[in-house]
C-alpha cells in the first residue's frame, strides 16, 4: 500500500490538533489520524497522586516503540487497535480504538520529532510554531473545560515540566521539520500547501490503481 505519513508536531496549545482536524475533515476516510497522547505509558502500579506527579512532557513518558509498530502496520496496510488515554485519571484506559489503514496517515503530538526512528517513518514533518503566551492560554482553556483540571494544577504543571521540557525537547525538535507553520490551523496558506501535497499523493494512488 502506498502510504504518505505526515507528522504534525509543536508545543502544547500550538494549534497542531486544529490543523490535523482540518485535514481529516477535508479528506475523510482517505486520512487516518494517530494521536501520540494515546501512547502515554500505562501506570496501573501507581496511585492517582503518584501519576499526577509524573513528567508527561519528557520523551520517556511515551511508549514510542508501540507507536512505531502501529505506524509500521498502517504503512503495510494493516489496521491497528490504538490505545486510549484518559486525561482525567492520568492513565491509559482499558479501551482501544480501531484505526483502519488509509492512503494518508497523520501522526500528531508534541514530541514526535525527538525520536530518530519515528522521524524516519514520516514522509513529511510539519512543526506548528506559536507564541508561548498564546499556547499557555489555550492550554488553560482546554484543560479546565475538557480535562477537568484546576487552574492551580495547570499552572504548577506548566512551570515545573511543560515549559522546561518544551525548551529542552520540543523547541529543538523543530530542526527536524520539513515545514514550519506559524499559528497552526489559522495559517490558511500553509493549510493549502498541505492540502495540495495530500491531493497529489491521492492522485498518484488512484493512477496506480488504474494502471
Amino acid at each position: 500500500m502506498d502510504v504518505m505519513m505526515i507528522g504534525i508536531a509543536g508545543g502544547t496549545g500550538s494549534g497542531k490538533t486544529t490543523l490535523t482536524r482540518q485535514l481529516a475533515e477535508r479528506f475523510g476516510s482517505s486520512v487516518a489520524v494517530v494521536t501520540s497522547d494515546n501512547y502515554y505509558r500505562k501506570h496501573d502500579d501507581l496511585t492517582y497522586e503518584e501519576r499526577c506527579a509524573l513528567n508527561y512532557d519528557h520523551p520517556d513518558a511515551f511508549d514510542t516503540a508501540l507507536m512505531i509498530r502501529h505506524l509500521s502496520a498502517l504503512r503495510a496496510g494493516k489496521g491497528i487497535q490504538c490505545p486510549v488515554y484518559d486525561f482525567t485519571t492520568h492513565n491509559r484506559s482499558e479501551k482501544t480504538v480501531r484505526i483502519s489503514p488509509a492512503p494518508v496517515v497523520i501522526l500528531e503530538g508534541i514530541l514526535i520529532f525527538t525520536d530518530p526512528e519515528l522521524c524516519r517513518l514520516l514522509d513529511l514533518r510539519v512543526f506548528v510554531d506559536t507564541d508561548a503566551d498564546v499556547r499557555i492560554l489555550r492550554r488553560i482553556s482546554r484543560d479546565v473545560t475538557q480535562r477537568g483540571r484546576s487552574l492551580d494544577s495547570i499552572i504548577t504543571q506548566y512551570l515545573t515540566t511543560v515549559k522546561p521540557m518544551h525548551e529542552q525537547f520540543v523547541e529543538p525538535s523543530k530542526r527536524m521539520a520539513h515545514l514550519i507553520v506559524p499559528e497552526g490551523g489559522e495559517n490558511t496558506r500553509a493549510l493549502q500547501v498541505l492540502i495540495h501535497a495530500i491531493e497529489a499523493h491521492l492522485a498518484r494512488v488512484e493512477a496506480e490503481k488504474e494502471s
